[in-house]
């Protein structure tokens, strides 16, 4: 049987079909690779994107606070207290006896000296009264007289018994009698001269006048009314009260500095002269005496004053500005951002308040970052962002100053 020969083209055909279909693979292929990288890359992106937002997220849920900084106060403080100019001995003066003021010799603003006659007082009844006790007093010293004589008379009779023991007994009483009489008389002419002198009002130190309280032709009734109000102005005494917190700074002999208001001059140098040995159980504050003294009388006692003394501290205190404290049911205490961000609050104890500004004497150190005006929404170890206050324009010019001096 003869064999039918081969076509030449059947080989060629074959060959271009599995050449079709190899690139067709390999286009299938590089497409899917080419869909894989994009969804890689997609996906990329997608997970970039959500971090971003995620960071976005976060940095806009993270709060932002102003910073704020402490800066050292003074080691030594001026206590300022008020008080008020006395002279170093005031008294009111009264009379002793009743009557009528007849003369003043001195008035307001006199400087008298000790013994000096200030006023009479018009007393007709004690005069009368003054007589009749003289009157009386000679009449008793008469009938003393006599009882004496005659009793030296009776001691010679009863001595030669010449008379009865009786009679001697009697005339020795009449004597010793007569001896108390005139003894009492005495007295009472004592008491009365010294009410006479009582009529004269006189000065019991040396100062000035400062009250003059009747005229000539005034009743004067004794121990309840005021005549004269005498002062020494020279030296002046001031009293002060010390709190409690400053009361153990105080000590005698310490300088201390008076300024009278309202006056030009400078402020007078004084010493502490004594310290109330406790505290008052009322106001808490410890009484001190002050000596100041005032030669030329510029000095006007009842004048109102301020005294500084100056106290030197236990510790240097901190200055920060007063937006910063928080004050609530768990006391004074300030908020403080720490190196990494996080929030603290301090318990704090307060000093001396100076309106924009207050001084803080335990409870944090010059290095801490404290926050101003803190929100409320705060928590005790939240990250926050610090943000740095600007300089107000006047603080920078301040600052610029105290760099060229």
């Amino acid at each position: 049987m003869n064999s039918i020969p081969s076509s030449p083209f059947a080989r060629p055909s074959t060959d271009h079909t599995h050449r079709t279909l190899l690139v067709v693979k390999r286009l299938g292929l590089g497409l899917l690779l080419l869909l894989l990288l994009a969804g890689a890359w997609r996906l990329a992106q997608n997970l970039r994107q959500a971090e971003a937002l995620q960071a976005q997220t976060a940095a806009s849920q993270q709060r932002s606070v102003i910073a704020a900084h402490s800066r050292p106060g003074e080691a030594t403080r001026k206590l300022v207290l008020p008080a008020s100019l006395r002279g170093n001995t005031e008294t009111q003066l009264y009379a002793r006896s009743n009557g009528y003021l007849s003369a003043w010799h001195k008035t307001i603003g006199d400087q008298v000296k000790k013994g000096d006659l200030l006023a009479v007082i018009d007393v007709p009844e004690l005069e009368q009264e003054l007589a009749q006790a003289r009157a009386a007093l000679a009449q008793v010293k008469a009938r003393l007289e006599l009882t004496r004589t005659t009793l030296q008379r009776w001691t010679q009779l009863n001595g030669t018994d010449s008379g009865t023991q009786q009679e001697f007994d009697e005339k020795r009483s009449a004597f010793l009698q007569a001896e108390a009489d005139f003894t009492a008389a005495q007295a009472n002419v004592k008491r009365l001269e010294n009410i006479e002198g009582y009529r004269r009002i006189v000065a019991p130190f040396s100062g000035v006048i400062t009250r003059r309280a009747v005229d000539v032709g005034s009743l004067i009734v004794a121990g309840s009314q005021e005549l004269f109000a005498l002062t020494q102005t020279d030296p002046l005494r001031l009293t002060v009260w010390v709190p409690q917190v400053y009361a153990d700074d105080i000590k005698a002999g310490q300088e201390v500095s008076v300024r009278v208001l309202d006056s030009q001059g400078k402020p007078v140098s004084a010493h502490v002269d004594h310290v109330a040995g406790a505290l008052d159980p009322v106001n808490r504050s410890r009484q001190v005496d002050i000596t100041l003294p005032n030669k030329d009388g510029k000095l006007l006692p009842g004048s109102y004053v301020e005294i500084s003394i100056n106290v030197a501290g236990k510790s240097s205190p901190l200055v920060v500005p007063a937006n910063v404290l928080v004050i609530d049911k768990a006391g004074p205490h300030v908020v403080v951002v720490d190196a990494e961000h996080r929030v603290a609050f301090r318990p704090v104890k307060l000093g001396r308040d100076f309106g924009r500004e207050l001084e803080i004497l335990e409870g944090i150190s010059a290095s801490d970052t404290l926050v101003a005006s803190p929100s409320d929404l705060l928590v005790e170890g939240e990250t926050v962002s610090v943000v740095e206050a600007q300089a107000k324009p006047a603080e920078k010019a301040k600052d610029k100053t105290a760099g060229k001096s």
